[in-house]
């Protein structure tokens, strides 16, 4: 059997809100599998859906820029936070963004083996060791994202906690919607969605919350068994898609409402297109 640990335990405490010693013997029924915890848990009712948070973080930042034609985003990690608030390391992720706004490259490997506007002679791999060997700690580039504006589009973008939570969200319908692209995204760094919609969750998700459900009404009478199901699902969703979630600032709305709502004020029909959350360390 396996040896279950305080900090197991702590994890899954932070993930599902239940007591320490339900916690253990959660973790001691699934052998130690946090996931199967977590199920474990929830088929006895002290647990709702929970999401995939409680991993470790790394230090540093992620951070989004933009032009007229383009919006960039990274991850940029460090050792502490010491050095993640340290001017030079400030100007590295900023110099990489206008390098990546400039560039629009393939992916982060190509990105990397550009030569630096600031020095010619340094690829920005060689750039960033300079500014790494000037710090005294490890700093790598763990990740970055470059969109292409459209015409049809609007943009938002929504930093918190200081660099370690960004959102990103693109609107599809229309130009000169950015204010509500930006209020969406502070929506997604409060609410943390998964997915955009009940179409994008996948079959084995769906079919481990139908199971759960199911598992919640045993016993109950065949006739109303399917439509607890059904209202549970509908419930997972709402928790879990943007689309359906409650809007953070007007709870009478959902984010597909709202967008419904704040478009037919303009005669525009709008979409979101996509919509990204980046947390540091993930």
């Amino acid at each position: 059997m396996a040896t279950i640990t305080a900090d197991m335990i702590k994890v899954l405490r932070e993930r599902t809100g239940v007591g320490m010693g339900k916690c253990k013997e959660a973790l001691e029924s699934a052998n130690g599998d946090m996931e199967k915890a977590i199920d474990h848990l929830r088929k006895l009712g002290i647990a709702s859906a929970v999401k995939k948070e409680g991993r470790e973080t790394k230090e540093g930042v992620v951070a989004a820029k933009e032009d007229a034609h383009h919006l960039a985003m990274i991850e940029v990690n460090s050792e502490t936070d010491f050095v993640a608030q340290n001017d030079k390391f400030k100007a590295l992720v900023q110099h990489l963004l206008d390098e990546a706004l400039k560039k629009n490259p393939a992916d982060l490997e190509a990105f990397m083996q550009i030569h630096s506007s600031h020095d010619s002679s340094l690829t920005l791999d060689a750039y960033r060791a300079v500014v790494m060997q000037s710090l005294g700690e490890n700093i790598k580039v763990k990740r970055l994202s470059v969109l292409k504006k459209t015409a049809d589009s609007s943009y938002g973008m929504y930093s918190h906690m200081g660099g370690k939570i960004l959102c990103v969200v693109e609107i599809l319908g229309a130009h000169g919607f950015d204010g509500l692209a930006r209020e969406i995204a502070m929506h997604i760094a409060a609410e943390s969605p998964d997915y955009l919609d009940s179409n994008e969750v996948p079959e084995d998700v769906i079919n481990r919350e139908k199971d759960i459900a199911a598992s919640q009404v045993a016993g109950k009478p065949a006739a109303i068994v399917d439509k607890i199901i059904e209202g549970k699902l509908k419930a997972f969703y709402d928790q879990v898609c943007l689309l359906n979630q409650k809007f953070i600032k007007n709870g009478a709305l959902s984010i597909s409402e709202l967008l419904h709502e704040e478009g037919k004020k303009q005669g525009k029909t709008l979409k979101i297109k996509r919509f990204m959350r980046w947390t540091i360390g993930e």
